[in-house]
């Protein structure tokens, strides 16, 4: 025996623990022995050295599975770094070791070691001897048949070379130089498969959605007189469904049987059952292995639709990278989960994987979750060549095919085609799923990326495929994804040739630099792209798709005075009716700046809506309803989740503002007027309030002694400086007004300052001459330093634009000042944003260092900006729309925001250009 270092000595002894559990299993099953952990979360660790960057030369320990960029070694880049002379690329080769203790009883079995991912060129040994070809493509599952190269009874080594860049430039091309970050290494499980002398070399299946199964099974050895047997069972009670047996004439073995009773499986109800496959023979079992399968069709009809279990499907989806911040591609369990509940509480009902095949434990989370799943063979936007592309297919489909979850075959991405492999995907996957690449048009699917709202001509719904765009509103920092989303499924739900479409992405992809000092990097704009941060930060797209995506949609009277409980619910569901799904009906009341209470809840049943189909429920409308100030309605689904939820305010602004903060009499207090030659001076009830006489602006408030410096900008939001003509003059009941008049916008501007030591403000409406007027109204400037926090009500709490409305509610919302620039203050991301648009608004209380400022308003549909948000340095044009010139503006109409790619005006309806409200603006002021 050869001698154990310490390390082996552990391994020793946390293989004998596991292999006692093995041998009290029958022999004659498929076991798995992991040499590395199942997963980043619980790794193991190998002897490891790398050739070169980082830590080179000396051997060290690594975590298996792992980067080894993400723990010291080697050389980080960025896939477009190829294309940048002065960036050093990683061309590192890593070493690594272990050692593992083969059982004796394994003699007479056939091992194979199994690595399920490798970066990139592999080539593997046991016990210095060659275990087969070298491994080339980093995204895929291979193996060996090391039977005869193991010492049983003993300790052999493992020795893995990996060469981070491939001899074979195609694989290079394909995913070394992609639009993504560029990792080396073992990053994901290696394990052996003990396996009897008898026993399946694959198992495909094809349960179809009504019961009918296909199946082949390939065996390694002809047994005599054998036979095949398969059983069926629930997958939770274990009880038997099904058996039948099939006669075994060949090393390929198909079987056909009808299962009755089943259940398909689609992503609203995941019903899987437990398969079990047997090799027997007169003396019983030779060989079994279980398969979770899902009864499930796939049927993509030309120039109709892309239908599952017969029902005509769209595809509310996403793209995903394999990627966590700070595992690079090595991911756990929890990672895997937290994603798909992610997508889920967004109601997605479909990912595409983005570029590459994912984790084996994220395909089983999918089908026991229910998602639809587009499986990527990778090529970003070159090809792999005809030698190692049939391979690479055919171990994805060898590894994948059995998944009910995936309903498409991705061959490569935005020109990574290579159309002289795509028949490697019909050989190997007996479900025959559409083969579709992405960005073009075949195969009967048109998948263009990133169109405006206007698309080109011949394309997605101006042309006669099924169009489906596997990229769709590309995120970068605030921009795409929710914004736009809205416009774009409305337009296209009206086409009967639309089955749906995959936003771009996820996740922002940062890593936390170890070469760095832990910073978070994004390589520029090239990777913060995400819905969520890249340690799942919820932004407000998230709330938004998740809105619009919501299978139960509603629709209720606009004008809530008229509101007879009379609620309109359409079933968005694909397979599933109502029944067990009910609106949760709120009436909340907003109690001044203290907050707000719910003084009415009740549950409303939906019953057996069909999908696709409106009906009317009834509310039964409480005795306290005018007590309230708002209207909460939220969906909850089939399964009991949240879905979304909508809000309603019963009154205007005028009318509401009186109700929260009605505070009985009101002090009368005199008012003094001082005048010199730049401004006038009103002092009433300690405070001071100064005006320009050039503009009749407000320039700064006194209170206490103390100066408050918010100042009304003399350029007016949407027309820049104006001259005006400004007087003033005492009213009937002490109060003095200063009015300013434009021959523009505004005609006329009135400051009041009343008795009560409030200021009231009033803006004469804009006229139909202003309607193409960007953001105008009001603004006023206050340096953002001072500010502590806002109490608003108003929709919130995410900010808005006007092509992403959806998602915000109305209500009483309080939040800390941040800075926050979406999708960049990695280091310190906090959501929701501070600063921006906010729709709806009614009021704000501001909690600076020096005072509290109240604004109230009465104009209804009335735009707040709180402050202006900065733009990250690398923002494109798309996600730079137009801001106000002041830091806290009052406005009539907000910009749309874009994409990385395209301007907002390019990304929204014509229709989503509303009339500009043509009342005046009304502005009441209070300092504390």
């Amino acid at each position: 025996m050869r001698f154990l270092n310490a390390a082996s000595a552990i391994l020793l002894i946390n293989y004998f623990l596991s292999f006692n559990s093995i041998l009290a299993q029958t022999t004659k099953s498929y076991q798995r022995v992991y040499l590395s952990g199942k997963d980043a979360s619980t790794p193991v660790k190998w002897d490891f050295r790398v050739s070169d960057g980082r830590n080179a030369g000396g051997w060290s320990q690594i975590p298996v599975p792992s980067n080894w960029e993400m723990h010291g070694y080697g050389v980080l880049n960025y896939g477009h770094d190829h294309r940048d002379s002065t960036k050093t690329l990683g061309k590192e080769t890593g070493y690594y070791k272990t050692t593992f203790f083969a059982e004796r009883d394994w003699k007479d079995a056939i091992i194979r070691l199994v690595f399920d991912g490798v970066m990139t060129d592999t080539e593997v040994k046991i016990n210095g001897k060659i275990a087969g070809e070298i491994h080339q493509g980093g995204f895929y599952r291979f193996s060996y048949d090391v039977s005869r190269l193991l010492d049983y009874d003993e300790i052999n080594t493992l020795e893995v070379k990996v060469n981070k860049v491939s001899e074979n430039q195609s694989v290079n091309k394909a995913e070394r130089e992609a639009d993504f970050w560029i990792f080396g290494g073992i990053y994901r499980p290696v394990f052996l498969e003990v396996l009897p002398n008898i026993h399946f070399t694959r198992i495909a299946v094809d349960p179809k959605a009504n019961g009918d199964f296909k199946g082949l099974l390939t065996l390694n050895k002809v047994p005599k007189d054998g036979k095949v047997e398969m059983e069926l069972l629930e997958l939770e009670s274990g009880k038997l469904l099904d058996k039948f047996q099939q006669i075994i004439d060949s090393d390929s073995v198909w079987l056909t049987h009808h299962f009755s009773n089943i259940k398909p499986w689609n992503p609203e109800n995941p019903i899987r059952y437990k398969a079990i496959f047997r090799i027997i023979d007169e003396d019983g079992i030779l060989f079994e292995k279980s398969e979770k399968i899902g009864f499930r069709t796939v049927d993509l009809r030309p120039k109709d639709g892309v239908y599952i279990n017969g029902v005509k499907t769209i595809f509310k989806g996403v793209n995903r990278h394999s990627f966590y911040p700070t595992t690079g591609r090595a991911l756990s369990f929890e990672n895997h989960l937290e994603d798909i509940l992610l997508m889920k509480e967004m109601n997605m009902n479909a990912v595409r994987m983005s570029h590459y095949p994912p984790d084996e434990e994220f395909l089983n989370l999918a089908d026991s979750l229910g998602l639809f799943v587009l499986d990527e063979v990778t090529g970003w936007q070159d090809a792999y060549d005809t030698e190692i592309g049939p391979k690479l297919i055919k171990e994805t489909i060898l590894r994948d095919a059995n998944h009910p979850s995936i309903v498409f075959w991705d061959h490569g991405n935005e020109g990574g085609w290579n159309f002289e492999n795509e028949p490697a995907f019909n050989r190997y996957d007996i479900q025959k799923r559409p083969v579709i690449y992405p960005w073009l048009k075949r195969n009967n699917m048109d998948t263009f990326h990133y169109p405006t709202y206007d698309t080109r001509a011949d394309r997605l719904d101006k042309g006669d495929d099924i169009f489906m765009p596997t990229e769709l509103l590309h995120g970068l920092y605030d921009g795409g994804l929710g914004a736009g989303l809205n416009d774009f499924w409305t337009k296209y739900s009206k086409n009967p040739l639309f089955a749906g479409g995959f936003l771009w992405v996820f996740a922002d992809e940062a890593v936390k630099r170890v070469d760095q000092n832990g910073k978070m990097g994004s390589d520029g704009n090239h990777a913060p792209d995400g819905i969520l941060g890249p340690y799942r930060e919820k932004e407000g797209s998230f709330y938004t798709i998740q809105s619009i995506w919501s299978p139960i949609q509603i629709e209720i009277t606009e004008n809530l005075n008229d509101f007879d409980g009379s609620i309109k619910v359409s079933n968005g569901y694909l397979f599933s009716d109502l029944s067990k799904a009910h609106l949760k009906i709120e009436l909340i009341q907003i109690q001044n700046w203290e907050g707000e209470k719910t003084i009415s809840s009740e549950n409303i049943q939906l019953g057996s809506i069909q999908p696709g189909a409106t009906e009317e429920v009834k509310y039964h409308v409480p005795m306290n309803w005018s007590d309230a100030d708002y209207l909460k309605i939220t969906a909850i689904g089939i399964h009991g989740e949240k879905l979304t939820n909508w809000t309603y305010p019963l009154r205007n602004p005028a009318e509401a503002n009186k109700k929260y903060f009605n505070s009985g009499e009101i002090e009368i207090y005199p008012i003094k007027v001082r005048e010199s030659v730049n401004d006038l001076q009103i002092e009433v009830d300690g405070r001071i309030y100064f005006f320009g006489k050039k503009y009749g602006n407000l320039e700064m408030v006194k209170v206490n002694r103390k100066f408050i410096y918010l100042n009304q900008n003399p350029q007016i939001e949407g027309h820049g400086e104006q001259e005006a003509k400004v007087s003033w003059k005492k009213i009937k009941d002490g109060s003095i007004q200063i009015k300013s008049v434009y021959e523009n916008y505004p005609k006329e501007l009135v400051w009041t300052v009343l008795p009560t030591s409030e200021l009231k403000l009033e803006i004469s409406p804009a006229d139909s001459s202003q309607l193409d007027r960007e953001l105008l109204g009001i603004g006023f400037n206050y340096p953002d330093s001072l500010v502590k926090s806002a109490k608003m009500i108003a929709d919130g709490p995410y900010r808005v634009w006007k092509n992403r409305r959806r998602g915000s509610n109305f209500g009483f919302w309080e939040k800390e000042y941040n800075d926050t620039q979406t999708g960049y203050s990695f280091e310190n991301l906090i959501y929701p944003e501070f600063k921006g648009y906010y729709s709806n608004f009614h009021a704000v209380q501001i909690r600076t260092t020096e005072t509290e400022i109240e604004i109230r308003t009465e104009t209804p549909v009335l735009f707040l900006s709180l402050f202006k948000p900065k733009f990250p340095e690398n923002s494109t044009i798309g996600v730079m729309p137009k801001q106000t010139q002041s830091e806290l503006s009052f406005l009539y109409d907000i910009p749309p925001i874009g994409t990385k790619f395209h301007k907002g005006n390019e990304m929204i309806s014509n229709q989503n250009n509303p009339e500009v409200n043509l009342e005046p603006i009304v502005l009441w002021f209070r300092f504390r």
